[in-house]
């Protein structure tokens, strides 16, 4: 069974064109789309909405992607769901500091389609 048929994907991003981008390379791959345009509202529809991946931004207005990913990880109803990060931050200590904060994947912007789709299904795996 295809994993990613159902699956549920909360995209929290504060750039609109951004989001819009993620949401249509998910969508035209078979996911459910839960947008979210701040950390703090992330938190809230995760908890919410129990997706089964999280694809989070790092630097946005309010709490961090970097704070969401520590908020996510010691609520119960979020601290299972696998967390992709998707920044502009490019150097290693922002990968290495994502991925302590409960990150699976870290991924830097620009991104291909492609790499956004493997990312999301190397969690979900």
């Amino acid at each position: 069974m295809d994993t990613t048929q159902f699956a549920t994907v909360l995209v929290v991003e504060d750039a609109p064109s951004e989001m819009a981008l993620m949401s249509h390379y998910l969508q035209a791959e078979g996911f459910s789309v839960i947008g979210a345009m701040t950390g703090q509202e992330g938190l809230d529809k995760a908890i919410a909405q129990q997706p089964d991946v999280i694809v989070t931004d790092v630097v946005m207005p309010g709490i961090s992607g970097f704070e969401l990913c520590r908020a996510l990880k010691r609520t119960p109803e979020t601290q299972a769901v696998p967390i992709v990060i998707c920044s502009s931050k490019k150097q290693n200590i922002d990968r290495l500091w994502g991925m302590r904060q409960g990150a699976k994947v870290y991924l830097t912007k620009p991104y291909t389609r492609d790499e956004l789709i493997s990312a999301v299904k190397q969690v979900l795996a």
